[in-house]
């Protein structure tokens, strides 16, 4: 098992100020962080990748679509475009060093449009992933595409779903990103959704019902644990977590008071929790 947080607790754009902070999550005990890469800079994510070498800490990235690159557009332009923008994140995963590009890059965080899915719509955005996902394997990038809960997407919001989605796209390097938030919100029963998933999931958030320190809040802990130790997980489990102190971050995910002390005890005392879990369910 490998451990990481995600780097949305401290800000979007991750760079040389940021080094120190790297270095406190290395000696904190973490095996990786979480990158957010949301547009094109190739310097910074190379020089950032060589901080992450330089320390021993490895990276994923999170990845997500706009408007104009919306992969289930009625227009085959934005379509295009979204093909050419996901190939281009590929590409800075690649210099970052990342093992693993995932995120809701199935379409724009926040688009609510008053409706479901179409079929159309589903449809088209296969075809955009069967494209990117070959791109992707060729980088030596796998993919991981991870369903929202509806106040915050409308296109996937289940496992059931998601899984269904990532046996359409049909690619050994396309598979699923497991949330716990989202799950907590979405799934009538939480080990039925891990089972769903299976082995489709590459990659899991582990994030608390308030978005604050894992174990403190109300998700089903246990069962997550012990549904994922039984499906043979054995990838990252990453802290996603938020916090009030940078505006921006604050308002997309809503986050209106402090949930924790500071974030170096959210960071240690969400360690400590996956690991006591993973000591607890994952057999030796």
């Amino acid at each position: 098992m490998k451990y990481g947080i995600n780097l949305l607790l401290w800000g979007a754009n991750i760079g040389e100020a940021h080094y120190p902070l790297l270095e406190n999550i290395k000696k904190w005990g973490y095996d990786g962080v979480e990158i957010p890469t949301f547009g094109a800079d190739e310097q910074r994510y190379k020089a950032l990748g060589k901080k992450l070498k330089d320390i021993g800490l490895q990276c994923t990235t999170c990845v997500i679509v706009q408007k104009e690159t919306n992969p289930v557009d009625e227009s085959a332009a934005v379509r295009s475009k979204a093909v050419d923008f996901l190939k281009q994140m590929v590409d800075h995963n690649h210099h970052v060093g990342s093992t693993m590009m995932m995120g809701p890059y199935s379409t724009p965080v926040g688009l609510l449009i008053g409706r479901g899915r179409t079929e159309d719509e589903w449809k088209r955005a296969v075809e955009v992933f069967q494209k990117v996902a070959p791109y992707a394997a060729q980088a030596g990038i796998p993919m991981a595409l991870e369903y929202l809960n509806r106040f915050e997407h409308y296109f996937i919001n289940d496992t059931v779903s998601a899984a269904r989605f990532v046996d359409e796209v049909n690619h050994p390097n396309f598979k699923l990103h497991y949330d716990t938030f989202h799950s907590n919100i979405e799934e009538k029963g939480i080990a039925e959704s891990i089972r769903a998933g299976g082995k489709r999931i590459a990659h899991v958030h582990i994030s608390e019902n308030d978005r604050s320190t894992p174990g403190e809040g109300h998700v089903h802990w246990d069962e997550s644990f012990q549904t994922l130790a039984e499906i043979g997980y054995d990838g990252w489990l990453m802290v996603e977590a938020f916090g009030a102190s940078l505006p921006e971050i604050a308002g997309a995910t809503c986050i209106w008071r402090s949930m924790f002390p500071n974030e170096e005890y959210l960071a240690t005392h969400g360690l400590a929790f996956m690991k006591k879990n993973v000591a607890k369910y994952w057999k030796r």
